[in-house]
């Protein structure tokens, strides 16, 4: 029955597991230190000290029946509740009880039991951690080639893939999941090391034989399931070992909190969502509200668990000399919650991580929104490779893309900026189409040559090219499609499904050149990486425009590109018989 008169902490009743809730409890570290001074006193005995087979077994058949209401009794008169266990054991034990906890100090069972229980909390969030590295390993792993819109400063940026995101989530736990196996790896209990940690009473129970007093601490901590114990102690192991456990802690608060901050904000942009339960209520004054609440919890029990690394940190700081109690009444605190807070947040990862919602057709919206700001990088690019002054050109690009999206902010219209850029190319030659370079190879005046920039949803709309103003001879008409987005968007099929549109582009730009009275010796197509020769069978095929592939190369043989947030951009040209 619920304890409804008193507090109760929330990690016990709301939030912790009940595996990490039991490592903490008070039974099983009541029980932990009746086994360590079975494991003494069988050492001692081993050794040589006159102990019986009898009172060991006596020991043993009370490991577990633990009389709290007993222990309680004795704490309540004695004020120590090491020594309130020792007489309420020696009371079920008559005959063991002048050996039990023979030569020992309180931290022998102590900081050794805790030592048990922060190795066994310690496992269980180091396969925490794993679980939720395996169900961000799947997500990532689905949506590997799902182009998403990235951010920085929560700002439009590059593009970036919604797995590279969870990459950035992973990498993070990988981090924690390694110093956890530092931890446990360098893991030492105190072992036997008296009241200062001299070991002088088993120097004196052993008679002066320090060989068997260092036996003596082997034996037991081996016994413990450790290698060793730690070389050099007072009355307590060092604190130092309790602010690493916790600040491990904290870094893994840092990484959940990150982790759930990310995902508040994708739910704002309806991009993604942690799960949501079909009668979950989300507001109760709102009915429509969708709160992303574990993420919000996440990232509560996280800033605990950051903070309350300080604790372990200070106290290990204000420890004097060999010893002083005031660590106990903190750790009882800090070591217990803090573990029971990591395995509540990792638990919350878990869930959150294993059943994300992804709204594609939102995050496609949203990159497509702001494509024509982000290929300016991918422009400024290439064209500081053909020459161009790479500052001038940052400047004219900047006042072309503030202005556009004052446009989208002020008026609610499309950006219009790369229509933009074409125009302020005809005022100022070193700004857009930086693609205007393709005219040298044809042998033409780049002063000649005509930029007519086509929408992909035009093109698909339409069927042809607007052609704009041609004039002249020799002239090259450049058409720089929106397949840089079909490139970015990993969507081949999208791409071959343009080969249609671009061949009657094709043919129209050829078509408007004859009306123009216009020769055209060849019209250019920019193709920002798409699989050019696949477009260019099923074009020639389905239209008839006899077209030739020329490919872009370096000096090392390899195809030409900048590159964009991890994305190859390949410049490829697609070459059209003014005849067509």
């Amino acid at each position: 029955m619920q304890e409804l008169d008193r507090y109760v902490s929330p990690f016990s009743t709301r939030y912790a597991s009940d595996e990490m809730q039991f490592l903490f409890s008070a039974r099983h570290r009541a029980e932990l230190w009746r086994r360590l001074w079975v494991i003494l006193a069988e050492t001692e005995q081993e050794l040589g000290l006159p102990i019986t087979d009898r009172q060991i077994a006596e020991m043993k058949e009370h490991l577990t029946d633990i009389d709290f209401d007993q222990v309680a009794a004795y704490e309540k008169a004695l004020r120590h509740d090491v020594m309130a266990h020792i007489h309420a054991f020696a009371d079920q034990c008559p005959e063991a009880a002048p050996i039990i906890h023979l030569g020992a100090t309180s931290c022998y069972v102590g900081d050794n039991s805790d030592s048990l229980i922060i190795r066994d909390a310690l496992s269980l969030i180091h396969a925490r951690l794993i679980a939720v590295l395996r169900a961000l390993r799947s997500f990532a792993e689905q949506y590997k080639a799902l182009p998403v819109l990235a951010y920085t400063h929560f700002q439009p940026a590059q593009p970036t893939t919604l797995g590279k995101r969870a990459c950035l989530w992973m990498n993070d736990l990988v981090s924690d999941i390694r110093e956890c196996e530092q931890l446990m790896a360098s893991h030492l209990p105190l072992g036997c090391k008296g009241t200062t940690g001299t070991q002088a009473s088993f120097l004196e129970l052993f008679q002066g034989d320090y060989t068997l007093v260092r036996k003596l601490d082997d034996l037991i901590v081996r016994k413990m399931g450790f290698s060793a114990s730690q070389p050099v102690a007072g009355q307590t192991y060092s604190r130092k070992w309790d602010g690493r456990v916790l600040s491990f802690l904290a870094q893994v608060g840092v990484t959940a909190h990150k982790f759930a901050a990310d995902i508040r904000l994708l739910a704002h942009e309806k991009e993604v969502e942690e799960p949501f339960e079909a009668k979950q209520v989300g507001s109760s004054a709102m009915p429509y509200k969708r709160n992303p609440m574990r993420c919000e919890r996440m990232a509560g029990l996280s800033r605990h668990l950051i903070l309350n690394a300080q604790n372990g940190l200070m106290t290990a700081a204000e420890q004097w000399l060999e010893r002083t109690l005031d660590d106990s009444a903190n750790r009882r605190i800090s070591l217990s919650e803090g573990f029971l807070c990591a395995d509540a947040v990792l638990s919350l990862f878990l869930n959150v991580a294993s059943g994300l919602t992804v709204h594609e057709k939102v995050v496609r919206r949203h990159l497509m929104d702001e494509l024509p700001f982000m290929a300016t990088e991918n422009l400024l690019m290439e064209a500081v490779r053909q020459g161009g002054d790479r500052q001038k050109l940052h400047e004219k690009i900047r006042v072309q893309s503030v202005l556009a999206g004052q446009r989208v902010k002020d008026e609610g219209t499309a950006p219009g900026l790369l229509e933009a850029l074409v125009l302020a190319r005809r005022a100022d030659a070193q700004v857009a189409c930086p693609f205007a370079h393709v005219a040298d190879a044809t042998h033409a005046d780049d002063e000649e040559a005509i930029v007519t920039l086509v929408d992909l949803d035009v093109l698909v709309a339409h069927g042809h090219a607007d052609v704009g103003e041609l004039s002249g001879d020799g002239l090259v008409a450049v058409v720089h499609l929106h397949v840089l987005a079909a490139y970015l968007l990993h969507e081949r099929d999208n791409v071959l499904g343009l080969a249609r549109p671009v061949g009657a582009a094709l043919v129209g730009v050829a078509r408007g050149a004859r009306q123009a009275d216009a020769r055209v010796s060849e019209v250019v197509v920019v193709f920002l990486g798409a699989p050019v020769e696949e477009a260019v069978s099923v074009a020639q095929a389905d239209v008839g425009v006899l077209l030739a592939v020329r490919h872009r190369r370096d000096a090392h043989g390899h195809l030409d590109g900048g590159v964009g947030d991890g994305l190859r951009l390949e410049l490829l040209a697609l070459r059209l018989d003014g005849r067509a």
